[in-house]
């Protein structure tokens, strides 16, 4: 394997970990409002992701920055014509990250219920954008021979990328009414685990409709992508697993069918970055955008030094954090 190669699947494997992560972040965020059923339980359900949710989204500046220094191109173009998009992403991260710092300074319902509507829009947005870009990037673009992006903000709302970004929300909801059922207990588990029962079967329609049009999308006729068989098979092993009250080995289906969903964009996409539907010539490959060898080298050993550390250190505070959570802590206590 080239080192340009490698740092393209290295990539891939950035954008999966940070679906993984902080796919479940959002499906909480999504859902906690009708779980948590009342303050207090709104408030079990935001911290089964307090302590994780800003660590999760290092995994979103990783995956930028990589594609930064590794393919300049890729990024340049990518980002430049995906920049109004990615300012209203931006907006959507940062009102979510206000929202689990500032929900809790003041006893008023309404400065509550406010930042409540700020955690929940903004948990769904962000991986609905991220789905479209993604999506984007296999469908195609209008790219030039200068590798110049000539569309607008409304081409990137084609219907491919539209649906990609629905399937993520939808794959979030389920993998985040999981991480619920296993991480808190009592009513809340109740409902988080019938939370998990009604989207699963919804989530494992669109992923099933998601493999077949990725497949279609790729034009690679009638050779099968395995990674694709994988998302559709584990969705619906959660659905299966969701329904049989398994809520440990429902999260872990959706958490593989969360890393195969967006690895079959990446596998489809490869040796390409971004597809031009201007023309197959101006197509941008890892060849065309990347780096110089002596960068790739220089961060292939940085990343081999830092990332077991990194992983440890995750690994460490999941494990810390482990417990579940229930409402009961939450309430507040009479004064005598």
């Amino acid at each position: 394997m080239t080192l340009v190669s490698f740092w393209f699947l290295l990539i891939a494997i950035v954008w999966t970990g940070f679906f993984i992560l902080e796919g479940f972040d959002f499906g909480v965020g999504m859902l906690h409002g009708v779980v948590g059923g009342d303050e207090a339980g709104r408030r079990a359900t935001i911290n089964t992701i307090g302590p994780l949710w800003d660590g999760n989204e290092v995994w979103l500046i990783v995956a930028g920055a990589a594609m930064f220094a590794a393919f300049p191109g890729w990024y340049a173009t990518m980002f430049s014509g995906f920049y109004l998009a990615l300012v209203v992403l931006l907006g959507a991260l940062i009102v979510r990250g206000i929202s689990f710092e500032y929900r809790g300074k003041h006893h008023d319902p309404r400065w509550r219920r406010t930042f409540d509507g700020l955690l929940t829009g903004g948990s769904l947005v962000a991986p609905l954008l991220i789905g479209v870009a993604l999506g984007d990037l296999l469908h195609g673009l209008p790219i030039d021979s200068r590798q110049e992006y000539t569309g607008s903000f409304w081409t990137l709302l084609q219907p491919y990328g539209l649906y990609t970004g629905v399937t993520l929300v939808a794959i979030c909801l389920t993998h985040g009414a999981t991480f619920l059922a296993l991480k808190t207990s009592g009513d809340l588990r109740s409902r988080a685990a019938g939370l998990a029962r009604m989207t699963a079967p919804v989530t494992a329609a669109l992923v099933l409709g998601f493999a077949l049009w990725t497949h279609a999308i790729a034009g690679k006729g009638l050779l099968i992508n395995p990674v694709e068989i994988i998302a559709v098979l584990a969705v619906i092993a959660a659905a299966w697993l969701a329904f049989e009250d398994l809520e440990g080995w429902a999260f872990a289906a959706t958490t593989i069918a969360m890393a195969a969903s967006v690895l079959a964009i990446f596998s489809e996409l490869y040796p390409r970055v971004m597809v031009s539907s201007t023309s197959p010539a101006f197509d941008l490959t890892i060849h065309n955008t990347a780096s110089g060898s002596y960068a790739l080298t220089v961060m292939t050993v940085v990343v081999a030094i830092f990332l077991p550390f990194v992983l440890a250190y995750t690994a460490w505070t999941y494990y810390v954090f482990r417990r579940r959570l229930s409402d009961q802590e939450f309430k507040t206590q009479p004064t005598a």
